[in-house]
């Protein structure tokens, strides 16, 4: 086994593909080394967690509102007793905005994949069409070592 990984095969994966599913060692560590890859290679990254994201599509593409907790305290004859909406641009729109201009483009990495259903892969498998500029890495569960494949091909077998 080589000391030093390159990480170019995962590299030319990832853009090949547009989206991968990563099985990684429980106890970590080889994310952070591919994400480093990623950097170095001219990739900007975005580490996100698949549990409460809600509607990909809204929060990853469009204008959504977000309602704080209210930590007990409610608003009484203004608004609904559960709060104000906040709205927030989206997460992608936001980030291609701000990328250096030498830059390749942006991977969102999701951990606890998981999590997510079918038709939520689905729609991040097919998010690199509608955005080149996106690519997706998502952890969908431990392995002994570090392997990905494309994420359609995880999402078939699920």
């Amino acid at each position: 086994m080589p000391l030093l990984v390159t990480g170019r095969k995962f590299i030319r994966d990832l853009e090949k593909s547009g989206a991968l599913a990563l099985y990684t060692p429980l106890e970590g560590g080889y994310e952070g080394r591919y994400q480093r890859r990623l950097r170095a290679s001219g990739y900007t990254t975005l580490r996100l967690l698949a549990r409460g994201l809600g509607d990909l599509s809204s929060y990853l593409m469009g204008v959504h509102g977000v309602r704080p907790p209210h930590l007990g305290k409610k608003n009484i004859g203004k608004e609904g007793a559960v709060g104000n909406i906040y709205y927030v641009p989206p997460i992608i729109s936001y980030q291609l905005e701000q990328l250096p201009p030498k830059s390749k483009g942006l991977v969102l990495w999701i951990v606890d994949g998981q999590v997510l259903s079918r038709q939520e892969l689905q729609f991040l498998a097919s998010l690199s069409e509608l955005e080149p500029r996106v690519k997706v890495a998502i952890e969908m569960g431990g392995e002994r070592y570090f392997r990905w494949t494309t994420l359609d091909a995880a999402t078939q077998a699920a």
